[in-house]
């Protein structure tokens, strides 16, 4: 775990890594709760106290908690969640199973939760008061939902889990009648808590903080610093990225074409294979016949090449690249998440030329290169996207 614990110098004496396990670490428990141990409600009240501590819109103490231990009600929140979110999860883990599918294990631990979600020790529901507008903008949430992560992380330190249930608050009448929650107030979420079957959880796979951090404009991503403006030796680029109502194989086929990927650019008008290689190491020139841009023909050398996720390659040279492009490819519900990036450099290129041909005008030669490349990368995704929901 990355972190020394952090100075008294700062004003400050907390172990950071003890911190950043319980942050990175808190996972949604389902068949790892324990059924069987009891859980005290004192326990429950440390972590509502800790919970409580999280802001709060106009420092107003407006959160009520609901701790349910009647096993009565336990079995009627039960055949609710039976009858709202059962059928679709067994149907969803019964499809997936044995597909290797990212949803799969997803999909079977919910399936499990709402067979025996009456059977935990403890169930909280945490409440505020307010009804929310509908009006799309923060007020209500903001001032709970931050406390009720809070209340996942306390529990995660003292060797409990939960995970966060909302499918059983949708027939929110008959949840009101059960719980004899006033119609004032606004019920946010379900957690089942129980002492976790081991206490050894794994970070989860994420984007790294620079593959989803953009500076100083939306999309702008760099390798190192930044600094305060934009330099080549930071390695700035752009990631563009959309949703495509198509299997991730559809998507691939089309990204994983050249032709394909450079077809809707501005100022690419093709590119050609080079051999019949076309996994890493194969080649391919890119080429340009613009006359606004000037002709240009490129090598471009295919550095990724993992079906159906991710297809990548360098412009150039490939130890020394002018430019890296690749298409990550995403699973999720139903549709392919496709991410779209582009870094400049770090070999030479037509960019570092203009940037040497204009001293002390480096910052604005590659925002106007990073916008051109961002237009055109938007045109590409919309333009596969097109053509992969025509597919289907």
């Amino acid at each position: 775990m990355a972190g020394e614990p952090i100075s008294k110098e700062r004003g400050i004496d907390i172990d950071q890594r003890h911190v950043d396990e319980v942050l990175s670490t808190t996972r949604a428990v389902r068949r790892r709760l324990d059924l069987e141990r009891p859980v005290d409600n004192q326990l429950l009240l440390d972590c509502i106290d800790l919970a409580e501590q999280a802001p709060t819109g106009g420092n107003l103490g407006s959160r009520r908690w609901i701790i349910v231990r009647d096993q009565a009600v336990k079995d009627q929140l039960g055949q609710l969640y039976a009858q709202t979110a059962l059928p679709f999860m067994s149907a969803a883990a019964e499809r997936l199973r044995g597909t290797g599918h990212p949803q799969e294990q997803v999909m079977a631990s919910a399936e499990y939760l709402a067979q025996h979600l009456a059977e935990v020790p403890a169930i909280v529901i945490p409440t505020i008061i307010g009804r929310h507008d509908g009006n799309g903008r923060p007020g209500l949430f903001d001032s709970v939902i931050q406390a009720a992560w809070s209340f996942c992380l306390a529990l995660r330190a003292r060797g409990l889990g939960t995970t966060w249930v909302t499918a059983v608050l949708e027939d929110e009448a008959r949840v009101k009648e059960i719980l004899g929650i006033p119609a004032h107030m606004t019920e946010i979420v379900l957690f089942p808590v129980a002492w976790t079957k081991g206490t050894e959880f794994r970070r989860a796979r994420r984007h790294p903080a620079r593959a989803i951090t953009y500076f100083d404009r939306f999309g702008t991503t760099s390798e190192r610093g930044p600094s305060a403006t934009l330099r080549f030796a930071d390695g700035p680029g752009v990631i563009v990225e959309i949703d495509i109502h198509a299997a991730p194989a559809v998507v691939w086929r089309l990204v994983s074409d050249p032709m394909v990927a450079t077809a809707f650019s501005d100022e690419s008008t093709g590119a050609e294979w080079q051999g019949d290689d076309r996994g890493v190491g194969a080649v391919f020139i890119g080429y340009n016949f613009h006359k606004a841009v000037g002709e240009w023909a490129l090598p471009c050398f295919v550095d990724a090449c993992d079906e159906p996720t991710a297809f990548g390659w360098r412009t150039s040279d490939r130890d020394n690249p002018g430019a890296r492009w690749r298409f990550d490819l995403e699973p999720a519900a139903g549709r392919t998440r496709l991410r779209f990036s582009y870094v400049i450099g770090p070999g030479p290129s037509g960019t570092s030329m203009a940037i040497a041909n204009h001293p002390g005008k480096e910052d604005r030669v590659l925002r106007r290169r990073l916008n051109e490349v961002q237009a055109n990368m938007q045109r590409t995704v919309a333009g596969i996207k097109q053509l992969a929901e025509a597919q289907r």
